[in-house]
């Protein structure tokens, strides 16, 4: 009916032309399916052809895959009982032991230099198993660390208390308060005393020593340990915390090498540390610089004795050496499962992360 409809206007010519076009765009369609198919097709081949998943790989973080880190020498001979990862670090999925039966399955294996120095027939003597690592451990400063040179090579990882150890464990840190803890004012302790100074290492060839003597010349300060009065109740931060300043000196001067004087015996005992040690732009990497107090800002002992009397007649200048307990708390490192803990989120972050260490030496005392 169509076509007798149009068939005035339709020449013969054009009804041609027009089934010639329908049986080409008839060719175009098959031309265009074959050819979708041929794509399918392919992409069906590449995804057979992609690297498979492997099936028996499995979670980091599944409780499944427990990371076994074996402690090769107790440091110190040090014989406290392992602690809950999980429980106390929030670090789950962790083996710790000294077991040296389980050596070959041993993800990690911890050295503390102490144990090994000068003798290295106490490092494991059996072949390492693929992936393991050794991780070499210290916390004494390079005054007191001997026998690098021979490490050389030894070692997958380093930790310690300096910045750079592939797991870095200072002897504490500030942390920021949990929200809501915020406080606009600081309580303190009722102080009794000037200037404490707790120490069990007392060597007259120390620099800490020789400053004492040449402060204790121009302020008072009372002395704790085995040179002098016992302490409170046998605690530190409960003798400490009664006097206004604590003596923070370490034992030698390196950088990074910043302990337990400081985040123990004076910020956690509320009294402003006087520190000697590395220089104070080390310190400010740790600490606000309104915090402490730095040997190296006096042009002598005489002069830091006379700020100290000054700070002890000025209650409002002294407090503002507490104005960063309104943002953060202290985190005293507890030696030595939270190290061995650390260890362990280390190993599940980057378990298949291989590397030696070539220049344990140049580093570490550098």
């Amino acid at each position: 009916m169509l076509t007798t409809v149009l068939e005035p206007f339709l020449c013969p010519d054009f009804i041609l032309v027009w089934g010639s076009c329908c049986h080409v765009s008839h060719l175009i369609y098959r031309v265009f399916f074959a050819a979708f198919a041929c794509v399918l097709l392919a992409l069906f081949l590449c995804y057979q052809n992609l690297p498979q998943p492997l099936q028996n790989f499995p979670r980091l973080d599944s409780e499944a895959n427990r990371i076994t880190i074996l402690i090769w020498w107790r440091p110190f001979g040090n014989k406290n009982n392992f602690t809950d990862c999980g429980g106390l670090f929030g670090i789950h999925g962790c083996t710790l032991t000294t077991h040296r039966d389980l050596y070959p399955q041993a993800e990690a294996v911890i050295i503390h230099h102490r144990e090994i120095y000068g003798n290295l027939s106490r490092l494991p003597q059996r072949p390492r198993p693929f992936n393991q690592k050794w991780i070499w451990m210290n916390f004494e400063s390079p005054t007191h660390t001997s026998g690098l040179e021979e490490l050389e090579g030894i070692f997958n990882w380093t930790m310690s208390y300096k910045v750079g150890s592939d797991i870095f464990m200072p002897y504490g840190y500030l942390h920021p308060k949990k929200t809501g803890s915020k406080s606009t004012k600081v309580l303190l302790p009722r102080k009794k005393g000037l200037i404490a100074w707790i120490i069990s290492n007392w060597n007259e060839d120390h620099a800490r020593v020789e400053f004492y003597h040449r402060l204790r010349m121009h302020v008072p300060i009372h002395i704790y340990g085995r040179e002098g009065m016992e302490l409170i109740n046998n605690s530190i931060v409960q003798t400490a915390s009664q006097y206004k300043f604590y003596l923070a000196f370490e034992n030698s001067q390196h950088p990074d090498y910043i302990t337990e004087k400081l985040w123990n015996n004076a910020l956690k005992s509320s009294a402003v540390p006087v520190v000697l040690g590395p220089p104070r732009e080390n310190y400010e990497l740790f600490l606000p610089s309104d915090s402490f107090i730095h040997v190296d800002d006096f042009h002598s002992p005489r002069v830091l004795a006379a700020y100290l009397k000054f700070l002890d007649k000025n209650p409002r200048l002294y407090r503002k050496y507490f104005n960063w307990r309104k943002k953060y708390d202290v985190h005293v490192t507890s030696f030595w499962s939270e190290h061995y803990c650390a260890v362990c989120k280390a190993v599940r972050a980057a378990q298949y992360q291989t590397k030696t260490v070539k220049d344990l030496a140049l580093w570490f005392e550098t």
